[in-house]
């Protein structure tokens, strides 16, 4: 099967050019062809007018050339600065005379690396471009969010000519969306080029110049976005029409209770405080939302209800009765279903085939297993009926989890989920990374799923997808619900303002 099929893409420079397509359309293959990573069987790569031929990632970072790729490319016991400047050893190669002696005065003392001055460099960065990080934290530590501006600030120390960046605004309110977008723009007019791939087409049309389609591996069309509109762009990426942001109409939540957190406090992964009394209510059939920048206790809120994550106090009932915490079994048992904001790291195990992850959470009862024996048939006839149920785009169920797309891979963890048949589901972010096609996919399973009488607690930083589906919105910030509004009356600004901690 043929990833790119005779792709033409120019980028000129000083401009934002965005780079659109569904998942498996060809923009990760191209974009890790400019990048060095992969090499074409035919045709040509110029910059700047003349062609080059790159052996490695390192020849394209040399020609300045950087990515910001959606599945990060870090060091996690390394902190935030020594990321930032790993492997950066090219002084004044890239960046100018200027950017070198920086460099050289920052970070080099003959053999010796000036830790301090680079964290305080780093700080700067960061203060800068509002890319709230900090510089000390190891990338352990840090939510999605945080390593997503980890990336940002590795690209912006380099000072990139060209920079690539796959979905970067996936994690921020639209308010630093804004400030981005500035900061994009900016570079641009300095003379820089930035490529700008997004499943967000409102932001697609906000910051850029142009932008190219791909679909099936081809590219179909590069027009100027004045040219354009979200719906356009929608239905040329998909070949049909699209519409991923109206609300629809939904059965009312029924009057029973399905789960319940009282007064949930729990630390993150740095020993401080990340929940502290969290508390809320889910009815059957209702879908809350949960608003907030990453790092606000997003994520540990839904390890903690998962029983992931153990807590110092609080409760977690469902429909009524207690589940023990820091228990994951116990969750599980009680009818909790999660579906995990990093799917490739803790969705799935990426190494095992797809029938392998179908059955991760029933492989030790039956008629998965019989005794200590795996039973191969029943769970490749499992595995057969996710991939036809939920249209997984996969050779077969031998498929290894890392070979899928974005979006097929959160199919399988979707159709894992929902066929344990959960009274409860945690999704966070669960249409991060994904085209049009498949949030509108996404979004159809969860209505259902809340249709059927099961309550969701949906974690996204993506306001219209929260006005879109959601019943109620809790907002938190810095590890507290801070306020609560009705989905149908909210306004993206509204709730934005309260994701940055402002009026309540």
């Amino acid at each position: 099967m043929l990833a790119n099929d005779h792709v033409d893409f120019t980028a000129a420079v000083g401009e934002v050019h965005a780079l659109l397509g569904e998942n498996g359309a060809g923009k990760s293959t191209l974009s890790n062809i400019v990048t060095g990573l992969y090499r074409a069987d035919e045709g040509e790569l110029r910059l700047y007018g003349r062609p080059v031929h790159f052996a490695s990632p390192r020849d394209a970072i040399d020609a300045g050339i950087f990515m910001v790729h959606q599945h990060f490319r870090l060091v996690a016991p390394f902190t935030v600065a020594q990321n930032v400047m790993l492997g950066d050893d090219r002084a004044g190669s890239a960046g100018g005379e200027a950017t070198g002696a920086l460099r050289r005065r920052l970070g080099r003392r003959s053999f010796f690396v000036d830790q301090r001055a680079v964290e305080r460099h780093v700080e700067n960065l960061a203060r800068r471009y509002g890319l709230a990080v900090d510089p000390r934290a190891r990338i352990w530590q840090l939510s999605l969010g945080e390593q997503q501006r980890v990336e940002i600030l590795k690209a912006l120390y380099r000072e990139a000519r060209i920079l690539i960046l796959d979905e970067p605004t996936a994690v921020l309110t639209p308010q630093e969306a804004s400030a981005l977008f500035e900061t994009l723009r900016s570079m641009a007019a300095d003379g820089r080029t930035v490529v700008f791939i997004s499943h967000k087409l409102h932001e697609v049309t906000a910051v850029a110049d142009r932008v190219t389609i791909l679909r099936g591996g081809r590219s179909i069309a590069t027009l100027a976005v004045a040219e354009t509109t979200p719906r356009s762009l929608a239905a040329l990426m998909v070949g049909r029409d699209v519409d991923t942001g109206r609300r629809r109409e939904r059965p009312a939540p029924r009057e029973h209770v399905a789960l319940e957190v009282e007064r949930l406090t729990a630390d993150g992964d740095r020993g401080h405080p990340a929940l502290t009394d969290v508390s809320l209510s889910i009815r059957e059939g209702e879908i809350l939302a949960i608003a907030g920048v990453a790092g606000n206790g997003q994520r540990e809120l839904a390890e903690a209800i998962s029983g992931m994550r153990a807590v110092s106090q609080g409760a977690v009932r469902v429909a009524g009765e207690p589940v023990a915490t820091g228990d994951p079994r116990a969750s599980i048992h009680a009818g909790i279903a999660h579906v995990p904001e990093d799917r490739l790291g803790t969705g799935v195990a990426p190494s095992l085939s797809i029938e392998q992850n179908v059955v991760l959470k029933s492989y030790r009862r039956r008629p998965v297993s019989r005794g200590p024996l795996l039973h191969r048939p029943t769970i490749r006839e499992r595995a057969h009926a996710l991939i036809d149920r939920y249209d997984v785009k996969a050779p077969g169920p031998a498929t290894p989890a890392r070979q899928l797309s974005g979006g097929n891979l959160q199919k399988v963890v979707l159709g894992r989920e929902f066929e344990g048949e959960p009274r409860v589901l945690i999704a966070a972010s669960p249409t991060r990374g994904l085209d049009v096609g498949a949030i509108e996919t996404v979004h159809s399973y969860l209505r259902e799923a809340a249709s059927r009488g099961v309550a969701i607690l949906l974690i996204s930083e993506d306001l219209d997808e929260i006005l879109a589906l959601a019943d109620r919105i809790a907002v938190m910030y810095e590890g507290r619900i801070v306020g609560e509004r009705d989905a149908g009356t909210a306004t993206v600004d509204e709730i934005g303002l309260l994701m940055a901690g402002g009026e309540r």
